[in-house]
């Protein structure tokens, strides 16, 4: 495979990326999947580089909003299986420890980024590729993709979120079929059903895409990131408790910027300017 080099500085040190690209612009990060021969199965190297590249969005006040797609025809097969596969004399891998080291730390990173992370899938989105879309605040999906739980064609379990976020996105009967089944489901389907949020003809997928995340990289960044804190919370929380929550991310978000400019932005009857802060 051709080595795509992207240098970046993260800590002090200028990192090289071989399976995945990262591009900031206008506020928008872009992290493009990058194996594209092998349909952007997910190594060990490239979990690390995800990981690296989540922890850098995550850590500039620059990036406004994450953009996930991928290169090739397809978005990302899950794991690649040629890496753990049992070999001849060599103990078989723990793939516990791979769902740990490899897979937790991307679902969790996401989750807990503080900025709309925007997922365009181009293709199909198998196993781990489908959790890790799934796991992203709004997708927007060709109408040439396709998502599938491919777990059970090989014994194993939906990891990366799949058993967490599914039966909350679709209902738990759903949820079981699509994961005992193992049935492609087309993007269309997954819009009807509430999976995710938008399928576009294949022409048009990026593009809209790209303005969605455009325009949330506009929009009061902290407000966002305290509202997706708010809904990752009310998965576990009681009433009682969400309705505090609310009220205590009202009160720091009352004191920011960019509520003291949407309000005199309404009041002055003009489009706000928000910085993020």
């Amino acid at each position: 495979m051709k080595r795509g080099k992207i240098e970046r500085l993260f800590g002090g040190k200028t990192l090289d990326y071989d399976y995945i690209k990262y591009e900031l612009e206008a506020g928008v990060a872009t992290l493009t999947l990058n194996r594209p021969r092998v349909i952007n199965s997910i190594n060990k190297a490239m979990a690390k580089e995800i990981q690296a590249a989540l922890a850098q969005a995550a850590a500039d006040e620059n990036v406004r909003a994450l953009l996930l797609t991928a290169e090739g025809e397809g978005f990302c097969a899950g794991q690649d299986l040629k890496e753990v596969l049992p070999k001849e004399g060599v103990a078989p891998a723990d793939l516990g420890d791979t769902v740990s080291a490899s897979y937790n730390p991307i679902i969790l990173a996401i989750r807990n980024l503080e900025k709309p992370v925007i997922c365009a899938v181009n293709g199909v989105a198998a196993g781990a590729g489908a959790n890790i879309a799934l796991a992203c605040d709004i997708v927007i999906a060709s109408e040439k993709a396709e998502f599938v739980q491919s777990f059970a064609q090989i014994g194993l379990v939906p990891d990366s979120g799949g058993t967490f976020f599914l039966p909350r996105l679709v209902g738990l009967p759903r949820a079981t079929a699509m994961t005992m089944l193992g049935e492609k489901l087309t993007a269309h389907n997954a819009q009807e059903m509430g999976l995710i949020y938008k399928a576009w003809p294949h022409p048009k997928y990026r593009k809209e895409a790209d303005k969605l995340a455009a325009q949330l990289a506009t929009r009061p960044t902290r407000g966002l990131g305290l509202t997706k804190k708010a809904l990752n919370a009310s998965m576990n929380n009681d009433l009682e408790t969400q309705l505090a929550l609310e009220g205590e991310y009202q009160a720091a978000l009352g004191k920011t910027y960019d509520y003291k400019e949407g309000v005199a932005a309404f009041l002055e009857k003009r489009d706000p300017k928000y910085r993020g802060k």
